[in-house]
């Protein structure tokens, strides 16, 4: 997936300007900053949730910018926004269900375990970390080709966020993840899984791109 020279706007405000990065296949591309930085209205781009203003959204060399959100989903992308990212009136099952239609969970439950006491819950009264895995295990179960995340371990205990991005860096896909700093499981150099690449933004610019290791400290260069 790769944005070209993306800008967005919202009303008077431009939020992206001309932002240009490439999140390659089989690697882990987190998006660094600040909020208002840029790096939620950057992964919604590349999701197709707002459209853009100038520039263009490309996949595997071809442009998409014209393809609706569900027309990326329905060609194997998946997006897991920072709220609403589960279906608060349906159980935790139905959730799961709706990402793997034969209802072969284990794959998730293997990696979120406790989850399965819960499977007959509304998933609208799980705490905020539970309903980060339901959501995390949705983009597992989907087998997309494109994952993106934003803020994939908020609310989570800090041994089920390290399980998270072991399984995230795990994952045979282009992952992108959107991220207020670092985390010490994607920074750390042959730790496993997929290489790791970084681009922080700042009001609504690119500001450093490079790998996870050079990176100045856990929250980019500039915190």
């Amino acid at each position: 997936m790769e944005l070209r020279a993306a800008r967005v706007r919202y009303g008077p405000l431009e939020a992206l300007h001309g932002v240009t990065l490439a999140a390659p296949a089989h690697t882990v591309t987190v998006l660094l900053g600040r909020n208002g930085s840029g790096r939620t209205t950057t992964l919604r781009a590349l999701a197709g949730t707002v459209p853009l203003t100038g520039g263009a959204v490309v996949r595997d060399g071809v442009d998409i910018t014209r393809h609706t959100a569900h027309a990326r989903a329905a060609a194997g992308l998946c997006f897991v926004p920072d709220r609403q990212a589960v279906f608060a009136t349906l159980s935790v099952a139905e959730n799961l269900e709706l990402a793997s239609p034969e209802q072969d969970f284990e794959a998730a439950l293997d990696a979120y375990p406790e989850l399965r006491p819960l499977l007959g819950r509304r998933a609208g009264t799980l705490s905020g970390g539970e309903q980060r895995m339901v959501a995390v295990s949705r983009a597992l179960l989907s087998r997309a080709r494109v994952i993106l995340v934003d803020e994939p371990t908020q609310g989570m205990s800090p041994q089920v966020a390290r399980r998270t991005y072991a399984l995230l860096r795990g994952l045979d896909a282009c992952v992108a993840l959107a991220e207020q700093r670092l985390p010490p499981g994607l920074r750390t150099v042959g730790a496993g899984g997929a290489a790791v690449v970084v681009y922080e933004l700042g009001r609504g610019t690119v500001v450093f791109a490079g790998e996870a290791a050079e990176c100045a400290t856990p929250y980019g260069t500039s915190g």
